[in-house]
């Protein structure tokens, strides 16, 4: 069969690459084309466009970029058309996707969901654009797939794939000691740095995460850098050469860390899925945020919380996002009976996402879907 994958960001490119490894696994003949990153295109798949060229992040950085946004749109359908795919499977990217899917649907193309947009933060209006234009939604989080009933729509949920992917790479860590040395760290307890995937929040974050290093002597602190995003980027922010930046080493860092700060997003979970006690960061343009406090109906941005439903770690958004707050909740973290409830919270988590398999329990549906001619 052939098979038209959209992923916009990182993260759906990671959880995409898996699930098309495992949707191979039930059809040697499968061809892939799509929207995505390097590890989509490890797995075979031909790369209409780079997840690099699709970083649009923030209301005002999207009315900037209109005119490429729209451009975008008319060339994926094209190559949709020209593809002719069997099925179109869209990962999480909402903006983009959800208008793909209604083009796709109408063409009379089978169209699948793969990790839901956040329609239970806000926007809770998508559901009846799903309902209508998706003919399957996968989702990846314990709680959606109770808030889809209460719509009357019947979902899939088989845990979330993060665990897939950090089996994977745990295949090849090294030790701490063999690591500490290949990357030239100090022998100091390691502060691990997620500054996100995107320049955009990079350049909000970073440099306040950075004025840190001075009152953390006893630390080591070691940027987790993305490998879409140049090194003089990233120096550009450092005020201190002991500061490591290492890329595409996100899981191994924390498999080694004793502390975290992170910007919010999926990095919060895979933080809590080491174990590592974490503050979380977020801050973004004035109009992004005051849209945000009027539509989201949530309490927390951390998915750590969100699953949770408590706040477990703590949230520095916006104007509480000074140095001030974030030294204090940092030490905290590093010498206090906080650090101890954090990881009696993550062990809730653990019982709460599943099981290793995720990846390819979903691609035995979607196939048997495919092969059933429902769904």
């Amino acid at each position: 069969m052939k098979y038209y994958v959209i992923a916009g960001e990182a993260s759906g490119d990671l959880h995409a690459s898996n699930l098309i490894g495992c949707l191979k696994i039930y059809d040697s003949f499968a061809q892939f084309r799509g929207w995505g990153g390097n590890l989509m295109k490890t797995q075979g798949v031909e790369i209409c466009k780079h997840i690099n060229d699709l970083a649009f992040f923030g209301i005002s950085e999207v009315i900037g970029n209109l005119r490429t946004i729209s451009n975008n749109f008319k060339l994926c359908k094209q190559d949709i058309i020209t593809f002719n795919p069997d099925v179109l499977i869209l990962v999480d990217y909402p903006g983009f996707n959800l208008r793909i899917a209604k083009f796709a649907k109408l063409k009379g193309i089978k169209v699948f969901y793969y990790i839901s947009p956040t329609i239970w933060a806000w926007h809770q209006s998508r559901i009846y654009f799903i309902k209508k234009f998706v003919d399957k939604m996968f989702v990846i989080l314990p709680f959606e797939k109770e808030f889809y009933k209460k719509f009357n729509v019947d979902v899939e949920y088989e845990g979330h794939p993060l665990l897939d992917a950090i089996e994977h790479e745990q295949n090849n860590f090294l030790s701490k000691n063999e690591f500490c040395t290949k990357y030239n760290l100090l022998n100091k307890p390691i502060i691990a740095v997620l500054p996100g995937s995107r320049k955009n929040e990079i350049k909000r974050k970073l440099p306040l995460m950075m004025k840190v290093v001075n009152h953390f002597n006893e630390y080591q602190f070691v940027i987790a850098g993305t490998n879409s995003v140049p090194i003089d980027f990233y120096k550009q922010f450092l005020i201190s050469d002991d500061v490591k930046i290492i890329f595409g080493k996100t899981y191994q860092i924390l498999k080694i860390a004793d502390t975290a700060i992170v910007t919010s997003g999926t990095a919060t979970l895979e933080t809590a899925l080491f174990n590592v006690p974490q503050v979380v960061c977020y801050k973004t343009s004035f109009l992004t945020y005051v849209i945000a406090k009027i539509f989201v109906k949530v309490k927390y941005i951390s998915l750590v919380n969100i699953i949770l439903n408590k706040g477990a770690i703590t949230e520095l958004i916006q104007n509480k996002l000074t140095l001030k707050n974030l030294i204090k909740e940092l030490k905290l973290l590093t010498n206090s009976s906080k650090r101890e409830q954090i990881i009696e919270d993550y062990k809730k988590i653990n019982s709460l996402i599943g099981s290793v398999g995720a990846s390819q329990r979903i691609a035995k549906q979607m196939i048997d879907l495919l092969k059933s001619n429902i769904g």
